[in-house]
């Protein structure tokens, strides 16, 4: 996880301090970067997977072997607002560059890796917090700091002087991404036990990363289009439509979800 963020601000500082931020420039990087990993993995040892007993089927791929969790309520409401909450997360990966960059942020790419800094910080104060809060009130604020968030980013439009509203929504990206699909991954973990967890996993990865994803690019891209008159973006409307979003989510998590003990979510 830290080595990932650690790649990701490297990458954001190279294409902004090189100018490649709008242009195609940053796309011919990428694949001659791409180039050079693949033919380096080449000279790498071979090292296959343990596996585990039984055959690989597509079911196991998928994590559908997992679905007899879902006879878990909280598991269900869980995964649901897994689900739900990566639609707020597509605004933010979608959108958040070309708003900077209209709001006259300067080198807006490299203060974007602010949101990676933040990540790695918040990942160690994880399993500091965790056997006082326990998941759900992790989760909780996970989804709050969504909301905060981009309530930042709606009203920094009216104040573009106040970088600390922007600022401020960046440096929460730790919280909201490590509180939500960390510790996502950790009560997975937890709930599924050792016979289902690599499926488990996989149907989150589904769920998150697949549907969740792809639903919140396009649902992003239909409130943006709405939003936008004359290549002119009304940013509020846009960033307040996930702010609402992932504050809804809250009191449905808050009522659904249980525990079913601290040893069950304790790092």
């Amino acid at each position: 996880m830290a080595a990932a963020s650690a790649g990701w601000i490297a990458a954001a500082n190279v294409v902004n301090f090189a100018k490649l931020t709008d242009n195609n420039g940053m796309f011919t990087l990428a694949c001659g970067v791409a180039v050079a990993i693949a033919l380096y993995s080449f000279t790498l040892p071979n090292t296959p997977p343990k596996g585990d007993a039984g055959p690989v089927s597509a079911s196991k791929l998928l994590g559908l072997d997992a679905l007899k969790l879902f006879k878990d309520r909280s598991f269900a409401v869980f995964m649901f607002c897994s689900f739900l909450i990566c639609i707020p997360l597509s605004f933010y990966f979608t959108w958040t560059g070309a708003f900077l960059s209209e709001m006259n942020v300067a080198d807006y790419a490299s203060k974007m890796t602010l949101g990676q800094v933040s990540e790695v910080g918040f990942l160690l104060l994880l399993p500091v917090l965790l056997p006082f809060l326990g998941a759900k009130r992790i989760m909780i604020l996970g989804m709050a700091a969504w909301a905060v968030r981009f309530a930042l980013f709606a009203y920094f439009h009216e104040q573009p002087t106040a970088t600390w509203m922007v600022l401020g929504g960046i440096l929460l990206h730790g919280m909201c991404y490590d509180f939500i699909f960390v510790m996502g991954r950790m009560y997975v973990d937890k709930a599924a036990g050792d016979s289902l967890r690599a499926s488990a996993q996989g149907l989150h990865a589904v769920f998150t990363l697949g549907a969740g994803m792809f639903v919140g690019s396009w649902l992003s891209g239909v409130v943006a289009q709405y939003y936008t008159t004359d290549n002119v973006h009304d940013w509020k409307s846009i960033w307040l439509v996930p702010a609402i979003m992932s504050a809804v989510l809250i009191p449905i998590f808050l009522a659904l979800f249980h525990e079913k003990s601290a040893e069950d979510t304790r790092a």
